[in-house]
C-alpha cells in the first residue's frame, strides 16, 4: 500500500469522469509512508477487486483516519501517563538517595563508637589480666618468700640448738675438770643467765634432733614444729626403730600401724593383690560334669559380682589332655590363683594329684581352699584318690579346706559349688561384711569411709603392683649399691635442697634402682612417709599429672583423720598440693620422701609440676627419673645422679642368673662373644642385657642354640633386639592361628588406653582357650614384652610398647583397626546396660583417639559412665572429653538434665527410682564441684525428693542428699540453711546407724567447718574433736582405706608361720599376730595369740627376758581395753620389773610402760601409786631431752596434776610455772600448750584463793585460745604430739592405751 499502483493496475485505461480523455495508467514512483499496520492489515483482509472505484477507496481513508486519531489519542494519554510515573519514580529514587546517604553516614558513625568500644574492652580485658598476673605473682612471690623466710628460720634455729648443745658439751667437760682437781675460770663470775642451765649427766642423751630418722639433720619441720610434735620419752627413739614395727602399736597410731605392715612387711602374694579373682579348678573326668554346669550357668554370676564391686573374674582350669604339656604354667596358676577348688569322686590323674600337692598340701600363700567330694553307693575311693585326701587332711592344720560333700546329682553339686565360692568371695576376698552383703551397700560404704573425697582404688593398686614388681625382679639389686649410697647422701643433705634427678637411657635400670631404695629405706626409717609413683606409657591413666597429684593429696590426707576440704576442680588439685604437703610436714614425725619415676612422660611436665621448682619444707625430700634425651631443659640445673652403663662385670651376674635358674649353661666361646658384644652404651644397660640373657635361655624351643647366640648379637639396640624377641615367639607358635591371636593381643593392648584383661581377651576371641593364652603370656611375660598390673596384660616398658607398633601395627598406622574392634566390644557391653569401671575407661578414650565426636558426646550421655568415672575421680578426665567435644560447662549441664528427664520416664520400681536418685545427686556433685552452685541445686533437690518418696525420709541416702545439698548453701554462704540440713543429715544418720558412724564423723566435719567460716571456733573444735574420735575407732574396727584387708591377710599369713616349733622368731610372729587381730578389734583372738606369745617366749627365753616383758605389756594393754584393770595393773608392774633390770633407764619401752601404769593406777584413784611413777617419767625426760624441752614441760604438767589431786598444791605449783616457763621459752607465748598450762594454773589459784592472779591468768589462757587457728582448716597437732600424754586438771585422765 505505499504506492499508486496499488489502486489500478499498469496498462489499464482510466476514464476520466470530468471531461476529460481517457489515458493510460503507469507507475509513478511517489513513496508515501505507510498507514498503520492494523489498518494496512485490515484493508488487505478481504479478496483484492480490480477496477474498484475512487469512491470506495475513499472512503477506508476516511475510516482509517479516524482509527488512527483514535489511537493517536490514546497514544498521547498512555504517553503523558508514562511521564508522569517516571517523574515520579525519579523523585522517589532521589528521595532514596538521600535517606541512603544519611543511613551510611549513620552506619559509619556506629562503625567508628564499635571500634572504639571494642578497643576499650580490649584495654580493660588486658588490664584485668595484666592485674590477675600481678596478683597471682605477688602471692606467688609472697608464698615464695615466707617459704625461703620459713627455712630462713629453721636453719637459724639449728644453729642456735647447735650451738646450745656445743654450750652444754663445754659445760660437761668444764664439769669434770673442775672435778678432777684443774683449776678453771669460775663461771660465777659472768653475768650471763645462760650459765645457770643445769648441766646433764655424762653419758646422757641431750640431742635436740634425737627423734630425727636422717641422722644429725633436722628432719622434721622448724624447731617450733618439732617441738609441738614430741610426745615423750617413747617416741625420743622410735618404737619401731627400737623393737620392730609390732613391738608396741597402740591404737592412737592405727595408720603408723598400717604404715608399718605396707612398708616393712614382707611383699603381699600377687593373688591378694590382683585385680582379678583367679578360680583355679582340678577336676577328673567324672566331675567333669559339674564343672561344666558351673562354669556355663553359676560362673557367670559370680563375674558379674565381681566386674560390679570393680574386680575381673576368671576360671582357670587345664583339661586333662593338655594339663601334662602344661605343668609350668598350671603351677603359676595355682600361685596366682585366689581360690582353688578341688572336684573328685573316686578315681584322680598324675596332673590332678600334682595340682592338689601345689594347692592344698604346700599352700604358702594361704588362699582359700574348696573340697567337693563326691560319693555314691557302691563307689569307694581307690588308693591313689585316698592317700591324696589324707595328705590334703593332714595339711589343713588350721581346719580351712571347705569341704562339700555330696551324694545328688551333678546340678545340685554344681550349686553347692557356687554357693560356696560366693561366699568366699564375698567374705574373704573382696572384704565384705556378710555374704549377703551387696554390692550396691559395699560402694555406699566405701563412700562412706571417703567422705567427700573420690579416688580411685584401681589406680593405687596399679602403683602398688608396679613397685612390688620392680622390686621382685631379678636385676633390682644389680651394681645399685653405689647409686642407693648417693642417693642417701643426697637426701641426708642440709635444707633447702632441690629435687634430685636420676637420669639415665631408656632400659638403664631407673625404676629398679628406685623400688630397691624406697625397699631399704622403708625397712630402715619405718617413720618416713613415702608417696611414690610410676609413669606408664604416654596417654595412660598413669600419665595424666591431675590424677597423679590428686592421688598424693589423697595420700596425705590419710595421715588426717578428717578426709574432706579436698577440691575435685583440676586446677585447684594442682595448685592446693604444695599448701597440703606444707601442712603435714609441720606435724609429720619423720621425712616424707616423693618418688616419681619418669617424669618425663608425663602429659605436659614442666606446666603440671611447677610446685617442684618453689622452695620444699625442710622435711620433704623429691626424687624424680627421667630419660637423658626428654629431660626438660630447666630440671638439668637439679642435683643429678647419673646411672653409668653395666660393667662386664654385672653383665656376666646378669647372664649367669638367667640361665641358673633354668640350669641352662653357655660355652666359654658364647660368653666371650656376650662379653664383647654388651660393651657399647646401647648394648649394656640393664634391660637389654636381661633381654638377651633370657632370650638365649628360650631359644631353645624354636631355634638352635647356636644360631639364636649369634643372631642374637647382631641386634645393637633393645629396639630390635624386641623386635627379634617378637619374632621368635612367633616362630615357637604351633599353629598359624595362635600366631594370629598373639599378634591380635599385642595390637589391642597397644591400641587400648590401659591394656585388657584376661576375660576381655577371651571374650574377644570365643576359641581361644585359657591354657593356650595361659601359655602364650608367660612366654610374653618371660621375654619382658607384657606383664599382669590390676589385672590388665600391659607392657613390661616403654620399648616393647614401641616395638610392637612397629612391628605388627606399622609404626601405628594400624592402631584406628584394633580401637575400632575394642569400640564395638564395650559398645556391645554398654548396649547390655554392664557399664563397669572398665567401660568408663576405654569407651570415652577410644572414641576420642578416633575422633568420633558424636559417639564420644552418646556415651558421655550415658548416665553411668559419666556417674563411673566421677566416682572414682576421673574428674579431669571427664571435663577433657566434654571440652573435647565442644561443649562448655553450661551446655554440658543441660545435656545431662535432658538425658535424665528422658531417663526418668523408663523409671519404674523401687530399684531404678534409687539409680535414678543416685545419678541426680552425682550429677548434682559434679556441677557443684565445677562451681554452677545454681545449677546443682535442682539435680540436688530431685534426689533428694526421690529418696524421701520412694524409700522414706529417714532412709541413709536421703542424709546423703541433705548432705550434698547444704554443701551448695554453704558455696552460696547462706550459713543458716546450710547448718539446718547438716544438722538433719547427721540426725538420720544417727538414727540409722548409732552414733559413732562414719558417717555421723562426716557431718560433724561439714558442721566444724562450716562454724569455722563463721569465726565460730570453740564451736567448730567441740565437733571436730568428736569427729575425730569417731574415725579413729571406725578405724580400729573396719581399717583405714585398704589398711583392714591387709591386716586380715597378713594375719592369715603369720598364722601359717606359728604352726612349727617353738622358736623365738615364732614366739616374735605370735606377738605380731596378736597386735594384728587387736587392731582388727578381735580381743578374743588376740588374747590368745599374745597368751601363746608370752608362754611361748617364757620357755624359750626365760621369764625375764625383755621380750617377755612386751608380750605382759601388750597383755595388759589389751586387759585394759576390757576394763579388766586388776589383771592389767598385774601385768603392768611384772612389765615394769623386768624392763627396769635389763634396760637402760632412759629406755623409751621402759617409759611406756612406766607411763602406762601410772594411768591406770591414776584412772584406779591409786593417786599414791601413779605419782613416783610421774617422778620416775620426769626423770628419765630430763636425762633424754635436756631440762628446757617440751617433753619435760609435759611431764611436769601430768606430775603436777597427780599432786593437785592429791591436794599437795603447795608442790604443784612449782612444777607448772616451770613447765609454763619452758613451753613459753621453746614454743613461744602464744602456744596452745601455754594456753592450757595457764588455764591449770588459773584452777590451782582459784582453788588456793587467789581470785586475782587466777582471773589474769585464765583471761591469757581465753586469749590464746581465741587466737589459736582452727584445727578444722589444716592445724591439727600431729598424732604424735605431746598432747597424746598431757591431761587438765578438770579433764578426765585417758585411758591406757593399747597393746604395745
Amino acid at each position: 500500500m505505499g504506492t499508486a499502483s496499488s489502486l489500478v493496475s499498469p496498462g489499464e485505461v482510466i476514464e476520466d469522469g470530468y471531461g476529460g480523455e481517457g489515458g493510460e495508467a503507469c507507475e509513478i514512483p511517489v513513496e508515501v509512508k505507510p498507514k498503520a499496520r492494523l489498518l494496512r492489515s485490515s484493508f488487505r483482509r478481504g479478496p483484492r477487486v480490480i477496477g474498484a472505484s475512487f469512491k470506495s477507496t475513499g472512503s477506508v481513508d476516511l475510516e482509517y483516519a479516524a482509527e488512527y486519531e483514535r489511537l493517536r489519542k490514546e497514544y498521547e494519554i498512555f504517553r503523558v501517563s508514562k511521564n508522569n510515573e517516571i517523574t515520579s519514580m525519579q523523585k522517589k529514587e532521589a528521595k532514596l538517595d538521600e535517606e541512603n546517604k544519611r543511613l551510611r553516614a549513620e552506619l559509619q558513625a556506629l562503625q567508628k563508637t564499635y571500634q572504639k568500644i571494642l578497643r576499650e574492652k580490649e584495654s580493660a580485658l588486658e588490664a584485668k589480666y595484666q592485674a590477675m598476673e600481678r596478683a597471682a605473682t605477688f602471692e606467688h612471690d609472697r608464698d615464695k618468700v615466707k617459704r625461703q623466710f620459713k627455712i630462713f628460720r629453721e636453719t637459724k634455729e639449728k644453729e642456735i640448738q647447735d650451738l646450745l648443745r656445743a654450750k652444754r658439751d663445754l659445760e660437761a667437760k668444764l664439769q669434770q675438770l673442775q672435778a678432777q682437781g684443774i683449776q678453771v675460770y669460775d663461771l660465777n663470775d659472768s653475768d650471763s643467765d645462760d650459765n645457770q642451765t643445769t648441766v646433764t649427766a655424762a653419758g646422757t642423751q641431750c640431742d635436740y634432733w634425737t627423734g630425727g630418722v636422717l641422722g644429725s639433720e633436722p628432719s622434721m619441720g622448724s624447731m617450733m614444729q618439732l617441738q609441738q610434735t614430741f610426745r615423750g620419752p617413747e617416741f625420743a627413739n622410735s618404737l619401731i626403730d627400737v623393737e620392730g614395727p609390732f613391738a608396741n602399736v597402740s591404737r592412737d597410731d592405727w595408720d603408723a600401724a598400717v604404715a608399718s605392715l605396707l612398708q616393712v612387711s614382707p611383699h603381699v602374694p600377687q593373688a591378694l593383690w590382683s585385680n582379678t579373682v583367679r578360680c583355679y579348678l582340678i577336676f577328673t573326668q567324672e566331675t567333669k560334669a559339674e564343672l561344666d554346669i558351673f562354669i556355663k550357668k553359676h560362673s557367670p554370676g559370680l563375674r558379674r559380682m565381681c566386674e560390679g564391686l570393680g574386680h575381673f573374674y576368671l576360671n582357670v582350669c587345664f583339661p586333662e589332655e593338655s594339663a601334662a604339656s602344661c605343668a609350668v604354667e598350671r603351677r603359676q596358676e595355682i600361685e596366682r590363683s585366689s581360690v582353688c577348688v578341688l572336684l573328685i569322686k573316686s578315681t584322680v590323674t598324675s596332673s590332678v594329684v600334682e595340682d592338689c600337692e601345689e594347692a592344698f598340701v604346700k599352700n604358702p600363700d594361704g588362699h582359700p581352699l574348696v573340697l567337693y567330694l563326691r560319693t555314691e553307693e557302691g563307689h569307694s575311693l581307690t588308693g591313689p584318690a585316698r592317700q591324696m585326701l589324707e595328705r590334703v587332711n593332714a595339711a589343713d592344720k588350721a581346719a580351712k579346706v571347705k569341704v562339700v560333700d555330696h551324694s545328688g546329682s551333678a546340678e545340685e553339686g554344681a550349686e553347692l559349688i557356687y554357693v560356696q565360692l560366693e561366699k568366699i568371695v564375698k567374705q574373704e576376698l573382696l572384704g565384705l561384711e556378710g555374704a549377703d552383703a551387696d554390692s550396691k551397700d559395699s560402694e555406699e560404704g566405701r563412700e562412706e569411709d571417703s567422705g567427700d573425697v573420690l579416688w580411685d582404688l584401681h589406680d593405687e593398686q596399679e602403683q602398688i603392683e608396679s613397685y612390688q614388681q620392680a622390686c621382685s625382679s631379678s636385676t633390682s639389686q644389680l651394681g645399685f649399691q653405689k647409686y642407693i649410697d648417693r642417693l642417701n647422701d643426697m637426701i641426708a643433705a642440709p635444707p633447702p635442697t632441690p629435687p634430685l634427678l636420676v637420669s639415665g637411657g631408656p632400659g638403664s635400670g631407673k625404676s629398679l634402682l628406685l623400688s630397691k631404695w624406697i625397699e631399704l629405706q622403708q625397712k630402715q626409717t619405718p617413720n618416713t612417709l613415702f608417696l611414690y609413683h610410676f609413669v606408664g606409657r604416654p596417654l595412660s591413666t598413669s600419665s595424666e599429672p591431675v590424677l597423679i597429684i590428686k592421688r598424693h593429696t589423697v595420700k596425705l590426707l590419710q595421715h588426717f583423720w578428717s578426709m574432706s576440704g579436698l577440691s575435685m576442680e583440676p586446677s585447684k588439685i594442682l595448685e592446693e598440693f604444695p599448701r597440703w604437703l606444707e601442712r603435714l610436714s609441720s606435724r609429720h614425725q619423720g621425712n616424707i620422701i616423693i618418688i616419681i619415676d619418669s617424669i618425663d612422660q608425663i602429659q605436659q611436665a614442666e606446666r603440671h609440676m611447677k610446685w617442684l621448682i618453689d622452695p620444699l619444707p625442710v622435711n620433704v625430700r623429691v626424687v624424680v627419673s627421667v630419660n637423658v634425651e626428654t629431660c626438660p631443659q630447666a630440671w638439668r640445673l637439679w642435683p643429678t645422679l647419673h646411672l653409668d652403663p653395666l660393667s662386664p662385670r654385672d653383665v656376666r651376674s646378669v647372664v649367669n642368673a638367667e640361665c641358673q635358674s633354668i640350669d641352662f649353661k653357655l660355652t666359654k666361646d658364647q660368653e666371650k662373644k656376650l662379653e664383647r658384644h654388651c660393651r657399647s652404651a646401647s648394648t649394656c644397660n640393664a634391660l637389654y642385657v636381661t633381654l638377651l640373657a633370657r632370650m638365649i635361655t628360650s631359644s631353645g624351643l624354636c631355634w638352635s642354640q647356636e644360631k639364636s647366640v649369634d643372631q642374637f648379637l647382631q641386634c645393637q639396640d633393645t629396639m630390635s633386639l624386641y623386635r627379634l624377641a617378637l619374632k621368635m615367639t612367633l616362630s615357637s607358635l604351633s599353629t598359624d592361628r595362635e600366631r594370629h591371636i598373639m599378634r591380635e593381643i599385642l595390637c589391642l593392648v597397644c591400641a587400648s588406653h590401659n591394656g585388657v584383661s584376661e576375660s576381655e581377651v577371651l571374650d574377644l576371641f570365643p576359641e581361644l582357650h585359657l591354657p593356650v593364652l595361659s601359655s602364650l603370656l608367660y612366654r610374653l611375660n618371660r621375654l619382658c614384652v607384657v606383664t599382669l598390673r590390676c589385672g590388665l596384660i600391659r607392657f613390661q616398658h616403654l620399648q616393647a610398647w614401641e616395638a610392637v607398633r612397629l612391628e605388627f601395627l606399622g609404626g601405628g598406622s594400624s592402631s584406628a583397626t584394633y580401637r575400632e574392634k575394642l569400640i564395638h566390644y564395650f559398645s556391645q557391653q554398654l548396649s547390655q546396660d554392664r557399664v563397669t569401671w572398665r567401660v568408663a575407661d576405654e569407651l570415652p578414650w577410644l572414641l576420642q583417639q578416633q575422633e568420633d565426636r558424636t559417639k564420644l558426646q552418646l556415651s558421655l550421655l550415658n548416665l553411668f559412665v559419666s556417674q563411673n568415672l566421677y566416682k572414682r575421680g576421673h574428674f579431669s578426665e571427664l571435663l577433657a572429653y566434654w571440652q573435647y567435644v565442644g561443649k562448655d560447662k553450661s551446655s554440658m549441664a543441660s545435656e545431662y538434665f535432658d538425658s535424665l528427664k528422658h531417663y526418668e520416664k523408663s523409671c519404674e520400681g523401687e530399684d531404678s527410682m534409687t539409680k535414678l536418685a543416685n545419678l541426680y545427686e552425682t550429677l548434682g556433685r559434679f556441677l557443684k564441684d565445677l562451681g554452677l552452685a545454681s545449677q546443682a541445686v535442682g539435680p540436688l533437690q530431685r534426689s533428694l525428693e526421690i529418696r524421701e518418696t520412694a524409700l522414706d525420709p529417714d532412709h541413709p541416702s536421703v542424709a546423703r542428699s541433705l548432705h550434698q545439698l547444704a554443701g551448695v548453701y554453704v558455696q552460696w554462704k547462706k550459713y543458716g540453711n546450710a547448718e539446718q540440713l547438716y544438722k538433719q543429715a547427721m540426725e538420720i544418720s544417727e538414727n540409722a546407724y548409732g552414733a559413732e558412724h562414719a558417717s555421723v564423723a562426716r557431718e560433724l566435719e561439714s558442721l566444724a567447718m562450716l562454724y569455722q567460716k563463721q569465726n565460730k571456733y570453740e564451736q567448730a573444735e567441740k565437733l571436730r574433736k568428736r569427729s575425730v574420735k569417731i574415725r579413729q575407732k571406725t578405724a580400729r574396727q573396719k581399717g583405714h582405706m585398704y589398711g583392714f584387708t591387709l591386716l586380715r591377710r597378713r594375719a592369715l599369713q603369720l598364722e601359717e608361720l606359728t604352726l612349727g616349733k617353738d622358736t623365738a622368731d615364732s614366739a616374735k610372729t605370735l606377738n605380731e599376730l596378736g597386735v594384728l587381730y587387736y587392731l582388727q578389734n578381735n580381743l578374743d583372738a588376740a588374747k590368745v595369740f599374745l597368751s601363746r606369745s608370752l608362754e611361748m617366749r617364757q620357755r624359750v627365753l626365760g621369764p625375764e627376758h625383755p621380750d617377755c616383758a612386751q608380750s605382759l605389756n601388750n597383755l595388759a594393754a589389751l586387759h585394759t581395753e576390757r576394763r579388766e584393770y586388776e589383771t592389767a595393773e598385774g601385768m603392768y608392774e611384772r612389765a615394769l620389773d623386768i624392763r627396769k633390770k635389763a634396760l637402760s633407764a632412759d629406755h623409751p619401752s621402759l617409759a611406756y610402760t612406766l607411763k602406762h601404769l601410772a594411768m591406770l593406777y591414776k584412772r584406779r584413784g591409786k593417786l599414791e601409786k601413779a605419782a613416783p611413777l610421774y617422778e620416775l617419767s620426769l626423770d628419765i625426760r630430763e636425762k633424754s631431752f635436756g631440762p628446757k624441752h617440751p617433753s619435760v614441760a609435759t611431764a611436769l604438767v601430768n606430775l603436777a596434776v597427780i599432786y593437785c589431786q592429791l591436794k599437795k598444791h603447795s608442790d604443784a605449783l612449782p612444777l607448772y610455772k616451770r613447765a609454763l616457763k619452758v613451753y613459753e621459752d621453746t614454743l613461744g607465748r602464744s602456744h596452745p600448750r601455754v594456753g592450757e598450762t595457764l588455764k591449770n594454773l588459773a584452777v590451782l589459784s582459784y582453788e588456793e584463793g587467789d581470785f586475782e592472779n587466777a582471773a589474769e591468768l585464765y583471761k591469757r589462757a581465753m586469749e590464746i585460745k581465741e587466737a589459736e587457728p582452727s584445727l578444722v582448716c589444716g592445724n591439727a597437732p600431729s598424732r604424735h604430739s605431746s598432747s597424746g600424754d598431757t591431761f587438765s586438771l578438770r579433764g578426765p585422765a585417758p585411758l591406757p592405751q593399747a597393746p604395745r
